[in-house]
């Protein structure tokens, strides 16, 4: 913790109060023909909906591809990788190589996936798939989460190429098409394409650094380094049934809702870690005097403190930081209307705390839940506990620097951990670090869509995300 709190003290002793402006007000830096560039692209992408077995991935990916020739890049530095998601889900992931001239230091990977959640038109004020823009927002499925990312790492690329740039190391773009399901696309670009994505460390472009509260004062951005591990367990209550006429207090559906109702209630025991104590010191700092603030400093003194950390997640933005969560999800259980039934089931949801192994988490939910109700994981995706990334001071600096070009007087940056779980686990657990340092800047916490509905993202984060991708890809590569 020592380490990283010295590196942000020297990346924030210029760091200075940021006035309140509301970013949909001021205009992008970004060149109007890159500006354009980049809407064509991001419009064209919305509008595939690269969503769970609808075969759709590998139509983008084949859009992303041509944009790389198009620029000139060799076909032999260009792969689409045909892979199967889920069962019968035929996807893709797109691997691209930047090489240098004459290579100084290892390659780079940059980091995003092309697939999506489902989206409901009946759900929507609009059609999710159709691309708008309207009241200083672009607006569709992915619009941040994430086909920004592909389309501003992407732009970021090419304008730097145009411009005749030579990087001194190797940039490799890695867009994966399972990430919301299995991650089978990361899990082989970790493993078995290692030889397409050997790099010394890599930058995720789905998620971390900068947002805005409610009144558009800005946060600060953060370094996610760290990750929970994602794992889903069933719920499961067996009973012999019978007739509805002559019910009995043993009830499948009864027991399994005693077991949630205490899933709802149970806290599992705090636990600070360098990515989450770095971030609460600069939270409590921005918190100040308020109880909320006072809540951060006494579970930062004292790590056990379990009601400070309850005020702490009682916080919306603070949910999921300081422990353990798991949450049910979805529900089936009975047969028929006048049946007793014979069983029922539960899909509980836990984001695990790094360093934590699911089979301890597993056997907590079995003594909460009781000998009358089964625990058993997910066999179909096992989750695998990655270590934190040591914060590197050439990805602090960098990262700092390009807020500091985009954004006026410097902003504090912080190390801070995912609550929920990306492709960049799976290459933090084959040994290579990985930080998200998405530049979207300007949405609220409390307007965040990612999987919701009317997804959308400031036009300016849009275009601003180009020029930060920019700056980080040449201060790391010069």
């Amino acid at each position: 913790m020592r380490a990283i709190t010295a590196l942000l003290l020297a990346a924030a002793s210029t760091t200075a109060a940021v006035a309140a402006t509301d970013p949909r007000t001021v205009q992008s830096k970004l060149d109007p023909a890159w500006q354009a560039k980049t809407r064509a692209l991001f419009k064209q992408v919305i509008e595939i909906p690269t969503v769970q077995k609808r075969g759709e991935v590998p139509r983008m990916a084949a859009v992303m591809a041509d944009q790389f020739r198009a620029a000139g890049f060799p076909e032999s530095d260009i792969h689409i990788m045909p892979y199967e998601g889920v069962p019968g889900d035929k996807t893709a992931a797109l691997i691209v190589r930047w090489r240098a001239a004459k290579p100084t230091q290892k390659p780079m990977l940059i980091l995003g996936h092309m697939d999506v959640v489902e989206a409901k038109r009946a759900d929507w004020s609009f059609d999710p798939f159709v691309f708008r823009e309207e009241g200083g927002y672009f607006l569709g499925r992915g619009a941040s989460d994430m086909k920004h990312g592909i389309v501003a790492t992407t732009m970021a690329v090419l304008k730097l190429k145009a411009a005749g740039y030579k990087p001194n190391r190797d940039i490799i773009l890695f867009y994966s098409g399972d990430e919301e399901t299995m991650g089978a696309g990361a899990t082989l670009g970790a493993s078995q394409w290692r030889n397409l994505t050997e790099a010394e460390f890599g930058l995720n472009a789905d998620g971390g650094c900068g947002s805005f509260d409610r009144d558009f004062r800005p946060l600060g951005c953060g370094i996610s380094v760290a990750e929970k591990t994602f794992q889903t367990y069933f719920f499961t209550t067996h009973n012999p049934g019978g007739h509805s006429s002559r019910p009995r207090p043993e009830n499948a559906i009864y027991e399994l809702a005693d077991a949630l109702e205490k899933l709802r209630d149970h806290r599992f025991a705090p636990m600070q870690n360098p990515a989450n104590h770095g971030y609460f010191e600069e939270r409590a700092r921005q918190e100040g005097d308020s109880p909320l603030g006072q809540a951060m400093r006494r579970w930062l003194a004292d790590p056990n403190d379990g009601a400070a950390a309850d005020v702490i997640e009682a916080n919306p933005l603070e949910v999921g930081l300081t422990r353990t969560r798991c949450v049910a999800t979805m529900l089936e259980g009975g047969h028929a209307d006048n049946a007793l039934p014979q069983s029922a089931k539960a899909t509980v949801n836990c984001r695990i705390m790094p360093g934590v192994q699911p089979s301890e988490v597993q056997a907590e939910l079995q003594q909460l839940a009781g000998p009358k109700v089964e625990v058993k994981p997910d066999p179909n995706y096992v989750g695998v506990p990655t270590p934190a990334s040591a914060l590197r001071p050439d990805v602090l600096k960098a990262v700092t620097a390009s807020i500091l070009r985009l954004h006026g007087p410097a902003m504090h940056v912080y190390p801070m951990m995912s609550t929920g779980a990306s492709d960049g686990s799976f290459f933090r657990a084959k040994g290579i670090p990985v930080y998200d340092i998405d530049g979207s800047w300007g949405i609220s916490p409390d307007d965040e869509r990612a999987h919701g509905l009317d997804e959308r993202i400031p036009v300016r984060a849009m275009y601003d995300d180009v020029l930060h991708w920019e700056s980080v890809i040449r201060d790391l590569t010069k």
